[in-house]
């Protein structure tokens, strides 16, 4: 399952290479979720050739739909669950890397629809590993998980990538068991260093523009900034490594660059943000209503609700030691190019706001934006945001 010790120094700082990317085949699950379609869009930035696999937009509104992902990729519409069509897809795509993010990624979700949830992460796991075996000619592949895949005791220090995977919730359990099916495959199917080279990528709570996600904490604020109703904050004792999405994405891409050039990479890895930036959802509410230029009330809700771990960190010292990768974007910096996103977009992105930056008045309008300003902006903050002076 990868081991946290013994990290070799890398030289240098490993980027996101535009020269291993462009034109490389891509097969790119779950693109049109949240996550996805940032990865999506970094991807056709870099010059790749996208060809995306998933169900279609699970949200309204929708990154993939206002920042039109579609236009620069090949759209296959079909479900993970469905094994013939993941084999039939990875066949009609025949791509060099594999990046696996389709999932049902919500845990509250999870406690009412648990059956799809293993369903989804489980078994599309299966069936993405299965097809890659059947059809074979990949070069690598990330699956990608979450931090949530650790048995969390709620202790203080980071889960290195040997500690034992589990879960409470659904959600949970069910990327622990992805890893386990992961590990599994790459013994008995992916052993050949010259072959089809698998890994497992480790990261969660993050935040950026884009995010519609139901019971997520800040799609929670930004839907209540926008509207002007008051957030209901769920548990502000809760501490969390937040991270923009941008963070973990570059992590992916790393990964998959050491993969293809060799097997010493194969296994899993943590991508998370330094430990100063762990911080508690009280303090990450109370930072975003300063960004906010308008009003931003919330109060707390005590409940009932289902059981969420209160405290979780990674410690990714593997990935920063061995692949030389480093989170491009610190809290700070997250913190206010996702509120200039969500305030462009209440301003139909008018254009007075920057990539990075504060916005500059108080948004109005629809909450819906111009889909040709929020491709413009969200590309713009992918690009700006990448070379941003790297946290320690």
């Amino acid at each position: 399952m990868g081991n946290g010790k013994g990290a070799v120094a890398h030289v240098g700082v490993n980027v996101v290479d535009p020269a291993f990317w462009s034109g490389k085949r891509v097969l790119l699950t779950g693109h049109t979720g949240f996550k996805g379609a940032w990865m999506a869009l970094w991807l056709q930035s870099l010059g790749a050739d996208v060809v995306g696999f998933s169900l279609g937009a699970q949200s309204q509104p929708s990154l993939y739909e206002l920042a039109r992902v579609g236009e620069g990729l090949q759209d296959l519409t079909g479900d993970v669950r469905d094994h013939e069509a993941v084999v039939a897809a990875v066949r009609s795509a025949a791509p060099e890397i594999v990046i696996h993010m389709a999932a049902q990624a919500l845990v509250r979700r999870s406690f009412s629809a648990p059956r799809e949830t293993y369903e989804t992460n489980v078994m599309g796991t299966v069936n993405v590993l299965d097809a890659v075996r059947l059809v074979g000619g990949v070069s690598a592949v990330v699956n990608v998980t979450s931090d949530k895949c650790y048995e969390n005791r709620e202790w203080e220090w980071g889960y290195r990538e040997n500690e034992p995977v589990g879960g409470y919730d659904p959600y949970s359990s069910s990327k622990g068991c992805a890893e386990l099916v992961t590990a599994a495959y790459t013994r008995s199917f992916f052993s050949d260093p010259d072959g089809t080279r698998v890994s497992s990528a480790r990261a969660g709570n993050v935040i950026g523009g884009g995010d519609w996600g139901e019971d997520r904490l800040v799609p929670d604020l930004m839907r209540a900034a926008i509207t002007g109703t008051p957030a209901r904050v769920r548990n502000p004792n809760s501490i969390r490594p937040w991270q923009h999405v941008l963070n973990p994405v570059s992590g992916y891409l790393v990964l998959a660059q050491s993969l293809a050039q060799s097997a010493e990479y194969v296994g899993a890895w943590n991508f998370g943000p330094p430990e100063s930036d762990a911080r508690s959802a009280g303090w990450l509410v109370e930072r975003v209503a300063e960004l906010w230029p308008g009003e931003l009330a919330w109060t707390h809700d005590d409940g009932p609700h289902p059981h969420e771990a209160r405290y979780l960190k990674l410690d990714s010292s593997k990935a920063r030691g061995r692949l030389g990768w480093r989170p491009p974007v610190d809290l700070d910096a997250a913190l206010r190019a996702t509120v200039a996103w969500y305030a462009a977009l209440g301003q139909g992105a008018g254009g007075s706001v920057t990539p990075t930056g504060s916005p500059a008045a108080a948004p109005g309008g629809n909450g819906r934006g111009s889909a040709t300003d929020v491709r413009a902006l969200t590309v713009a903050q992918i690009e700006s945001l990448q070379h941003a002076p790297s946290p320690s």
